[in-house]
């Protein structure tokens, strides 16, 4: 007859060779682990890749080819501001714009990284003003140079406010940050 603690040992020892065999033993108990219906899970998984790699990722980046889709005069943007504008497009289901600039020259940049100066876009079409949204926990939701160090190459972003999701996919906005204005903008 086996004592209380040497069963309290088998049933560690059988826990511990199941958790090794299936990790998934160490979340649920291990019954639960061997009744895991293993065919749904890899079907549901294999899916859900498949629709990632045909459909893709909103926030992720355009492929180089879609980069010059953009409908703004590049060469005087670039020679006026510095930048070079990556892109314009719907993020977070329609209700916000994400501006995207990789940056040529520094000290022509500056005024666009300059946190005290509140961008906006401007939809002419239906007269409405867009701004950065300024979240209690996060601030507004748009990269500053902090210390003036601005970073030449590199990508900087700016997230835009779209209430009523009154922009769509196709629209023509003008980007305004103090003296800084860029028209013709084409949302993607």
């Amino acid at each position: 007859m086996t004592g209380p603690t040497d069963r309290a040992r088998t049933v560690a020892k059988r826990t511990h060779r199941e958790k090794a065999l299936n990790p998934m033993a160490f979340a649920m108990r291990p019954r639960q682990a061997r009744r895991l219906p293993l065919r749904p899970a890899l079907a549901g998984l294999a899916l859900a890749t498949a629709a990632l790699q045909l459909g893709g990722c909103a926030s992720a980046p355009a492929p180089l080819a879609a980069a010059g889709a953009v409908q703004t005069e590049q060469p005087a943007v670039e020679t006026t501001y510095g930048i070079r504008v990556e892109g314009l497009r719907l993020s977070a289901a329609g209700s916000m714009l994400d501006f995207r600039y990789r940056v040529l020259d520094a000290s022509k940049a500056a005024p666009l990284l300059n946190g005290k100066v509140q961008p906006f876009l401007l939809d002419e079409a239906r007269s409405a003003r867009l701004g950065v949204p300024d979240t209690p926990v996060l601030g507004r939701i748009r990269q500053t140079a902090r210390n003036n160090n601005i970073r030449t190459d590199h990508t900087y972003f700016v997230m835009f406010g779209n209430p009523g999701k009154a922009v769509q996919s196709g629209d023509k906005v003008t980007l305004l940050l103090g003296e800084v204005k860029i028209t013709d903008l084409v949302v993607r």
